[in-house]
């Protein structure tokens, strides 16, 4: 598996942020309680209840070509990051692929209270983890088209906006970030 197990960095004024693996039993209830939000509507799992979480995140984790992974601030959970090679995705149908290209969905956790700064904080945090790989050239996302709010967030880090794309169960935006150089 080429992906790092867990991933830990300070980021000064910020704090510790860890990425590790989602443990599908142990961390369901805090990932039921985000995606079924309405504000995270474009996840897709608003009606999912506990236990479709918990076997949403035990198939991801049977999968060499994907990941998912909860995300720490200071030890609390703040975000879930899923990655994937998009070879091995719907996504893969939409684009022409290219080698070194790494897919991700992030979906940032309730804020206990709101922040400036935080998810532009939190974002970079998750295309360093991405890019601790050597083998990932290009970081490719897939927004809702409608969610422009994410769209908007992903150019200001940099993204550049790609073809719409029809999948089974959205039209999404493709968004592509190069490795920095």
């Amino acid at each position: 598996m080429t992906d790092p197990h867990h991933h830990q960095r300070h980021v000064p004024g910020f704090g510790t942020i860890t990425f590790r693996p989602v443990d599908p039993e142990a961390d369901a209830d805090v990932i039921h309680g985000w995606v079924s939000q309405d504000r995270a509507r474009f996840w897709g799992m608003r009606d999912a209840d506990r236990d479709r979480v918990v076997e949403v995140y035990r198939y991801v984790d049977s999968l060499p070509t994907h990941h998912a992974y909860l995300t720490l601030r200071d030890g609390e959970p703040v975000a879930l990051f899923q990655g994937y090679q998009p070879e091995h995705d719907p996504v893969g149908e939409c684009y022409p692929v290219r080698p070194g290209d790494y897919g991700g969905h992030l979906l940032i956790g309730t804020p206990v209270r709101p922040e400036r700064g935080f998810t532009g904080a939190l974002l970079a945090e998750f295309v360093a983890f991405v890019f601790t790989d050597p083998t990932r050239r290009r970081l490719i996302m897939e927004p809702d088209a409608r969610n422009d709010k994410a769209i908007a967030r992903l150019r200001r880090a940099g993204f550049v906006e790609g073809p719409l794309i029809d999948l089974p169960h959205k039209q999404a935006r493709l968004m592509f970030l190069d490795r920095p150089t």
